[in-house]
């Protein structure tokens, strides 16, 4: 579990406001929000790559803020990331590619590496392109192949930005899919950093609204429907289609109650 407390950071002005939330472990927690909101503040800021002004974040006690360089680096073993370009490296093979972090901060043998990664791959299954480079690949692979590249050194911890960014409608929802399997599966603590409704709508266990740098609304995929948060519900039902699932919802929920009175 990562718990926020009152965290505050400004660049030129303010862009984070004194936001608290709790991310939740084993689920997968989505952080939304308009270009400029500070959603990517927010995350970057839980990373540690920006320091904040004031505030805590605390990763199951363990106050990231209060670390020295040393033991902050030592710490980020325990993150996986994932890039919003999948970010693989162009002369290195697939199996290279997830190997590279594992040769880095591994103290493991060659060979129990290499089953690693190979596992890593089998379970996105990529297991068939071990060989293969990033350009022999489609896009959706390649972000799989990111993905087994984030949990290759099994982390606590998992930080997806735009997971979906560039993919088509159907590989999106796979990798949605795919990263939520993970999250139960080895029991991670996932944060994502998306605009993307359909991901909203597919994986949101667990959601954080950041409205104007300030948190505006927390809750479930399930709980979107019925908030009275005025900015969310401009941001969520923009779209005609989630207009008419939310009118389509609050029908259901009428007809279930007609039929408990009767």
């Amino acid at each position: 579990m990562i718990e926020v407390k009152n965290i505050s950071k400004a660049f030129d002005g303010p862009v984070l406001k004194n936001v608290s939330t709790i991310l939740e472990t084993g689920k997968t927690n989505l952080i939304i929000g308009q270009s400029g909101s500070g959603k990517t503040v927010l995350m970057k800021s839980i990373v540690g790559i920006h320091k904040v002004d004031s505030g805590e974040i605390h990763y199951d006690g363990r106050d990231i803020t209060k670390m020295k360089r040393k033991d902050r680096n030592h710490f980020r073993r325990e993150m996986g990331m994932l890039f919003q370009g999948s970010a693989l490296f162009d002369s290195l093979t697939v199996l290279e590619n997830v190997m590279f972090p594992l040769e880095m901060f591994s103290y493991d043998s060659p060979k129990v590496r290499h089953e690693r990664a190979v596992f890593c791959l089998e379970r996105v299954n990529l297991g068939d392109a071990l060989d293969l480079y990033p350009s022999e690949i489609s896009g959706g692979m390649q972000k799989r192949a990111a993905i087994a590249r984030a949990i290759v050194l099994n982390p606590k911890y998992l930080f997806c930005d735009e997971p979906n960014s560039g993919l088509d409608p159907i590989t999106s929802l796979l990798i949605d899919r795919l990263i939520q399997e993970i999250t139960h599966e080895f029991n991670i603590t996932t944060i994502i950093n998306t605009h993307d409704m359909n991901s909203v709508m597919e994986i949101g266990e667990n959601i954080v609204f950041i409205n104007k740098g300030e948190k505006a609304w927390q809750g479930t995929k399930e709980q979107i429907f019925d908030t009275d948060c005025e900015p969310l519900n401009n941001f969520v039902f923009a779209s005609n289609l989630y207009k008419e699932l939310r009118v389509a919802h609050k029908m259901f929920l009428e007809g279930e109650a007609k039929k408990l009175i009767k």
